[in-house]
């Protein structure tokens, strides 16, 4: 429950922006490991994973100041398709970092990888489909998005294991 406030708090009242920060740069989340993050094997679940990435998303769009842009017009960000490789356990009251970054966007998806370390150990490494809802229900293309946050133009060029992934999750942009 603790992890749902912390993305409350990082949606509701974001952390201030970083001036010069663009959409492009990587954000970093710091926290720790919570008993209520462990599961009866006494490591994190892999659930929290993926909850502390949802606030390194929030923590991100912050970051570059694009949270009250985004309230203003009634766009939020939603998950189309993801992804997590687990490398390394983490247990109670380890420090975590979850780095967030754009990677690149099509017309409909804006493509994340989302790496938590501990101790400059990798423990997971997440890759992200995020697309953009208007309260509306209409859908907003990720250009539009990235445009709104000062982003340029032209997406750079997906990793291929990224546009890879992309094509067999059927989430990837078809011409």
């Amino acid at each position: 429950m603790t992890r749902q406030i912390q993305l409350a708090l990082a949606t509701f009242r974001p952390r201030r922006a970083i001036p010069g920060q663009t959409v492009l740069d990587p954000s970093v989340t710091r926290t720790r490991v919570r008993l209520g993050d462990l599961d009866i094997y006494r490591h994190v679940n892999n659930a929290v994973y993926l909850n502390m990435m949802d606030t390194g998303r929030s923590n991100l769009l912050a970051d570059c100041g694009g949270m009250p842009l985004l309230n203003e017009r009634g766009w939020y960000p939603v998950v189309a398709a993801s992804t997590v490789k687990y490398r390394k356990s983490l247990t109670l009251g380890q420090r975590v970092e979850i780095t967030s970054r754009v990677l690149g966007w099509d017309p409909r998806i804006a493509y994340l990888e989302q790496v938590i370390t501990t101790g400059g150990q990798l423990a997971a490494r997440g890759i992200v489909a995020g697309r953009f809802l208007a309260k509306t229900g209409d859908r907003v293309p990720a250009p539009d998005v990235v445009a709104l946050l000062g982003g340029p133009e032209t997406s750079p060029e997906l990793p291929e294991d990224v546009a890879a992934w992309a094509r067999a999750m059927d989430v990837a942009h078809r011409a």
